[in-house]
């Protein structure tokens, strides 16, 4: 283990530059691995659950290569990150309320070509930002939308009106 350490470096010393060489492959070779390993939709970004975890776990193993954590304990803690997020992950589907808080709910923006403003204000949307997503999905107004929602990854999702 002496030796381990001494090719890792000291936590909390100066480490030296083929010291952080050496933990930026095992750090990377311990990423792939679990991105391997992990659900698909970990690094999918598919909700604030999902970028919450990537952005912990880039921030904890950027600190182990640099020397300013301790390697092995960081990638204990990020092993058991993606464990807790596989299991919150595979449990959000079974339970409402679990599914609320882990991943929030979709926010109906219009209904009928009627734009809800309330729903859009506490979404954060302005008017321009809703109509350019629009546009973006070859509407030219609201009025040509039957339904649109902001979804849970704040995607807005939107399903076109039928010509009568």
């Amino acid at each position: 283990m002496e030796t381990f350490h001494y090719l890792i470096g000291e936590n909390g010393a100066h480490i030296s530059w083929w010291q952080m060489g050496i933990r930026a492959a095992i750090i990377f070779i311990y990423a792939v691995f679990i991105y391997r390993i992990a659900p698909r939709r970990s690094f999918a970004r598919l909700s604030a659950f999902d970028v919450v975890l990537s952005v912990i776990m880039g921030s904890g193993l950027s600190r182990a290569l640099t020397g300013n954590a301790p390697l092995l304990p960081t990638l204990v803690a990020t092993a058991l990150l993606i464990a807790l997020h596989s299991v919150l992950a595979a449990l959000a589907p079974r339970s409402e309320f679990l599914s609320y808080i882990i991943k929030g709910r979709p926010v109906r923006l219009i209904s009928n070509g009627v734009v809800d403003w309330e729903a859009a204000e506490k979404s954060r949307l302005g008017e321009r930002d809703l109509t350019e997503q629009l546009r973006l999905k070859g509407l030219r107004g609201p009025a040509e939308v039957e339904v649109a929602y902001i979804e849970r990854n704040g995607a807005i999702s939107v399903v076109k009106a039928q010509d009568k």
